[in-house]
């Protein structure tokens, strides 16, 4: 979740900065209690040249219900908050400008009673050479709370490998350390004996020419 609000601030500001980026990020489905959450919502403009202005609302259907609650508006650059159920818990966490395209709202101090679907609706007015072209977006998510966060299968996957990495790369290093103290020790040995062959000539040397000397 860290990582997916990081991600998202980091899209947010790219497009602050430059006009000719944007990436649509899915908003992530699982929110712990007591802990904060950003409900993402991104909607990139096919033609960034041509200028645009933006309107969100946001509608939240409780988990058991089948009609939608009006959440959240914005129109920058005021908010508004219309569901008392989240007085004072939601901020936006969106783009810093009528041309909106990042539409991101964030939940503190999730509660159980904020399961259910989120409706992100984006209506999107482009201005036109000879007209203007009005355009909506939805994105629809189901949002689960739980007590303790889920640990992603592809996290413990990677966390298992990692271990195993670790594991295998100790036993070659073993291996490693066997292989070299065994060649160093054949090598002293190979030293050591050819030290003694040279010694053993030399000896066998001097022997012959001190034979020599006794016959002359």
């Amino acid at each position: 979740m860290i990582c997916h609000l990081s991600l998202l601030v980091v899209v947010n500001l790219f497009v602050s900065q430059c006009h000719g980026g944007c990436a649509e990020v899915d908003s992530l489905t699982e929110a712990v209690a007591g802990e904060g959450f950003l409900l993402g919502c991104i909607s990139c403009k096919r033609r960034e040249e041509v200028s645009a202005r933006a309107t969100v609302d946001w509608h939240f259907k409780p988990l058991g219900e089948e009609e939608f609650r009006h959440t959240f508006h914005y129109d920058h650059p005021s908010a508004s908050i219309l569901n008392e159920d989240f007085s004072k818990r939601l901020a936006w966490h969106g783009s810093n400008n009528s041309d909106i395209q990042i539409g991101s709202i964030y939940i503190n101090n999730v509660t159980f009673n904020d399961t259910g679907t989120y409706r992100c609706t984006i209506f999107r007015t482009l201005s036109l050479p000879k007209y203007d072209e009005h355009v909506t977006v939805e994105k629809e998510f189901e949002l689960n709370v739980v007590a303790v966060a889920n640990r992603e299968l592809t996290a413990v996957i990677s966390e298992i490998v990692m271990y195993v990495l670790i594991v295998v790369l100790q036993l070659w290093l073993i291996v490693v350390l066997v292989y070299c103290y065994k060649k160093i020790s054949e090598e002293h040995e190979g030293r050591e004996a050819r030290k003694a062959l040279k010694a053993q000539a030399k000896l066998l040397e001097t022997k012959d020419n001190c034979d020599g000397v006794q016959l002359e």
